[in-house]
């Protein structure tokens, strides 16, 4: 839930005590403080560069103003602010619970009992925000807090005065697609008023009950096309509870109460919904609401990781220093020393180490502090390592053995280096592209004392699997080919991402049309067999095309769908100019040939999944001319890699695989800090090389690394275009980041 606080963050802000971090965004970050009196709070805090912007300061004076106005118990009271401050911050009470998001995502839908009381308590909150002559704009689960003894509704960034002209261009859509009334998504900015909270509050209270939004997912536009003009999607809702307490009994009855109310409030038009008042004294019954301070309304689930997050603010200390406010002599312990050293143990390494570190250097420092009579060189040196998980052995062990190779060629290298001051191996731990392995081989490396960081792993699915498993052990992580956006959703404490996520990949596409003159009618097929992939892959190029004035014609298709044709039909009869293909290799080799047959030879751009041997074999000819992005390059095509190339055709009798070269570069990155801290004073620890690495910059022969140093997401490019050629992928260069 929360993170350790960073070395450049500061001690207190605004009489708050900051003693870890909430979350961090692209524009400042939310961090738990405590105030003298020992209240906790939620303390936002905008970084500098933006307080410089006057339109900015002014939003965020505005978004504070705003939030003062509503006093309710379900909604979340500002404690403090200084939006004149040279970093403009907020506090408000803090709430242990989970999100509305974060507890359907993990425990499933709420019972209906449950569903009723959120809805009486949040049209209890909508009430006083309509009172007080607002409108939230935002109302979707993940801006509900859920507490014990009821929700509290939070966020009014976006919220605004019903009779306030808009600071926002009338043309843009505000709020979040699945959650938005028709008036919204059809961004009719004047007729924005209570009733358009009503409908969200509808569609958060379905989303609660089923664990779907109403109106389903997809790209942007196709979910404001279904808000619009699509009935929403309420299968199961009475029917269940029928299940659960027998046909008409008190279950069937909450069923059919809940389903009346959500049908009311998704009406279209906005005169046909009941106000916030009429939910909370007509609509709903009076027992639907714990009484006399019951907090049985939640599951026990839900309940559960209420109790254990509030345990753990109960643990926080009084004062917890900040990393930069450590003392300075304080010696780190070995690869893998989570746990701070004891007091005696400092003065041991103090008395017997300290002299040491003066007269030897680092090279001597590595050798006092670190070795442990194991894993040395000929020479007695300790041999340190870097690992490697990554697919050995799957169904992807050729891109694996290629980051194997790359990784190896670079450690090889170091070793031949005359000034090297500890000799270095490569360890590898083979997952198969499997969930259920990666566990073990992460725990293999882990428990490897001798290794100071990891290459991998090779795909999403492993990495969900053992980020947290790394995370416990602060063992820095580092990918060059994982990119799905649910990496960069989480904070998580050691890893780093070192390459662009898929939506940016993806985003690249749009730049390319936008930049093609005559460029008029974009079409979008997003394919949901590719599920989550699909889904970002389509929103970031539809708002990107959005951006440059190029609303494409979306569509979509069910996972699993075989035949194209109708679709592909469809778009083409729309008078569509290019074609956006958003899924795997074989749905795009499908949607290729039906291209091929029709005659449509207007640009056709894919992401980074298709980029496959697999797309070329099932498409043939029709693969000709197809665009894809990639978040690789072609070292053979790059003059900057010209001698790594050469390097890895002499070493391993081959051209470079996929991912190779970028596993080459993030190995010379840790080298890189590792050297460079050694040379400081000591080498780092585990711990501490996260650190050093997520504030590095490293150009490398691929591309130019650097991470957020919040949380390790990647800033950099490193954007690439491939084109089918006479039935092979050539690379094209390095795609475009604007127009």
């Amino acid at each position: 839930m929360s993170g350790p606080l960073l070395p450049t963050d500061p001690a207190s802000i605004g009489g708050h005590r900051l003693l870890a971090r909430l979350g961090a965004g692209g524009m400042g970050v939310v961090y738990l403080g405590r105030t003298k009196a020992g209240s906790l709070a939620a303390v936002k805090v905008i970084q500098a560069e933006y307080a410089d912007e006057p339109d900015f300061r002014a939003r965020f004076r505005r978004e504070v103003e705003t939030a003062r106005r509503v006093t309710s118990p379900w909604a979340v009271p500002v404690t403090g602010a200084d939006p004149d401050a040279d970093e403009p911050w907020l506090a408000t009470a803090f709430v242990p619970g989970p999100s509305l998001e974060e507890a359907v995502a993990r425990h499933g839908p709420l019972p209906t009992r449950s569903v009723l009381v959120l809805a009486r308590m949040l049209a209890a909150a909508l009430r006083e925000v309509h009172a007080a002559g607002l409108v939230h704009r935002d109302v979707k689960p993940a801006n509900v807090l859920l507490a014990v003894d009821g929700p509290r509704l939070i966020d009014f960034g976006i919220a605004r005065a019903t009779d306030e002209t808009a600071i926002t261009s009338t043309d843009l859509v505000v709020g979040t697609p699945g959650f938005l009334s028709p008036e919204q998504a059809e961004a009719r900015g004047a007729a924005l008023g209570p009733p358009s909270d009503i409908f969200s509050l509808g569609c958060l209270l379905a989303y609660a009950a089923t664990g779907r939004p109403p109106f389903g997912t997809g790209t942007v536009d196709a979910l404001l096309y279904r808000t619009v003009h699509d009935e929403p999607d309420l299968t199961g809702i009475e029917a269940e509870e029928g299940k659960e307490a027998g046909e008409g009994g008190e279950g069937a009855e909450a069923g059919v109460e809940l389903l009346t109310l959500l049908l009311m409030c998704l009406a279209k038009d906005p005169a046909d919904r009941p106000t916030a008042e009429q939910i909370g004294t007509v609509l709903l019954v009076e027992d639907a609401v714990p009484e006399g301070g019951q907090i049985d309304w939640l599951p026990e689930g839900v309940v559960r990781v209420i109790a254990d997050r509030s345990s753990e603010m109960l643990a926080l200390p009084d004062i917890e220093p900040t990393a930069a406010e450590a003392p300075a002599e304080a010696p780190a312990g070995p690869p893998g020393d989570t746990e701070p050293a004891s007091p005696g143990r400092r003065r041991l390494l103090l008395a017997s180490g300290a002299a040491v570190l003066m007269a030897a250097g680092g090279t001597a420092a590595w050798a006092v502090l670190r070795d442990e009579d194991k894993g040395t060189s000929a020479s007695g040196a300790r041999r340190w390592a870097i690992g490697v998980q990554a697919d050995l052995s799957g169904t992807r062990r050729m891109a694996g053995k290629a980051q194997e190779w790359g990784a190896r060629l670079a450690v090889e290298q170091f070793n031949s280096r005359k000034d090297k001051p500890f000799e270095l191996t490569l360890k590898t731990s083979d997952d198969g592209g499997s969930a259920e392995r990666a566990p073990a081989a992460a725990k293999k490396l882990i428990q490897d004392e001798d290794v100071l960081a990891v290459l991998g792993p090779s795909n999403d699915e492993t990495a969900q699997a053992v980020l947290a498993t790394y995370d416990e052990a602060l063992l820095p992580l580092l990918s060059v080919s994982v990119g799905g956006l649910l990496m960069t959703s989480q904070e998580y404490r050691s890893f780093l991402q070192c390459r662009a996520p898929d939506p940016i990949i993806s985003m690249a596409l749009a730049v390319r049309l936008a930049g093609q003159k005559g460029a008029r009618l974009p079409g979008l097929l997003q394919d949901r067999t590719a599920q989550t992939y699909s889904w970002d892959s389509a929103q970031s190029t539809t708002l990107m095309l959005r951006t440059h004035g190029l609303p494409p014609y979306p569509r979509v298709i069910p996972a699993g769908t075989e035949d194209v044709k109708a679709v592909v039909t469809d778009m083409l009869r729309a008078g569509i100019d290019s074609f956006i293909y958003s899924g795997y290799a074989p749905g795009a080799a499908r949607v290729a040939r039906e291209l091929a047959t029709a005659g449509f030879d207007g640009p056709r751009l894919a992401p980074q999944a298709v980029l496959d041997p697999e797309f070329l074999e099932l498409a043939g000819d029709a693969a000709e001319g197809w665009l894809m992005t990639s978040s690789f390059v072609d070292p053979s095509a790059v003059p900057a890699a010209k001698a790594f190339t050469a390097a890895f055709r002499k070493r391993y009798d081959a051209a470079p695989g996929s991912y190779a070269a970028e596993a080459y570069d993030t190995v010379n990155l840790v080298l890189q800090e590792v050297l460079k801290a050694t040379k400081r004073r000591r080498p780092p620890t585990r711990k501490e090389l996260v650190g050093l690495l997520r504030k590095s910059r490293y150009k490398g022969v691929t591309k130019e690394f650097a991470f957020q140093p919040a949380d390790g997401q990647f800033t950099g490019w490193g954007v690439s275009l491939y084109q089918v050629e006479s039935g092979r992928f050539r690379y094209v260069g390095e795609a475009a980041s604007k127009v």
